[in-house]
């Protein structure tokens, strides 16, 4: 009876082990991050099938947001400057898509399951937000820069301008798009043979 205990556990250690994903050697290539996670790619081809928002963009905010840290969190505060308090937003996961923002996604997708920190739902959601600032900033799908102002102030407050004030966010906004100019230079060098194990050959 031990025994079988002990043989079922070792199969839901393996299964849980199997669907777990290892932590990214090289964030700054995308190539390796695709071979590395196939499944990523599949996701990232699905998002921009339906949203047409490239990968070398979706990954680039994702990089930026959460280092494909599945469960990051924003850091948190401190009280008496000693003992930490609450978390200073309610982002989470690989998008860090606040709780509000989510449950708009779930509803306007109908993906009600969708957790954050499953990368397939995340991916999707960057493409859902960066479509959104498409249709209500007019930011072009390929314009990293801007959709991660967008994606950060929101797109009320990207129409706004509230980044004009904000020199420290215009830097990294430019960090984003440095990233995924390089993300799409090597996607340029790997894309087929990606796609001879599935997926699409992207049009860029």
């Amino acid at each position: 009876m031990r025994g079988s205990i002990a043989a079922v556990g070792m199969i839901v250690i393996l299964l849980v082990s199997g669907c777990a994903h290892a932590p990214v050697n090289n964030t700054d290539d995308i190539c390796d991050i695709f071979q590395q996670n196939h499944d990523w790619y599949n996701a990232a081809d699905d998002a921009y099938k339906k949203w047409g928002i490239p990968p070398f963009v979706t990954l680039a905010i994702m990089h930026q947001e959460s280092h494909f840290n599945a469960t990051a969190k924003p850091p948190r505060a401190t009280f008496l400057w000693i003992f930490p308090g609450a978390h200073l937003s309610s982002a989470y996961g690989y998008s860090q898509a606040l709780d509000g923002t989510w449950e708009r996604y779930q509803q306007t997708t109908g993906n009600s399951g969708a957790d954050r920190d499953d990368f397939d739902d995340a991916v999707d959601f960057i493409g859902w937000y960066c479509d959104q600032s498409h249709a209500i900033a007019n930011i072009a799908k390929t314009d990293t820069y801007n959709l991660y102002l967008a994606y950060h102030e929101g797109q009320v407050g990207y129409n706004q301008g509230t980044y004009r004030r904000k020199k420290w966010l215009q830097k990294i906004a430019q960090k984003v798009q440095r990233l995924a100019n390089l993300y799409q230079r090597q996607l340029q060098q790997c894309q087929k043979s990606l796609k001879n194990t599935g997926g699409s050959l992207w049009p860029f």
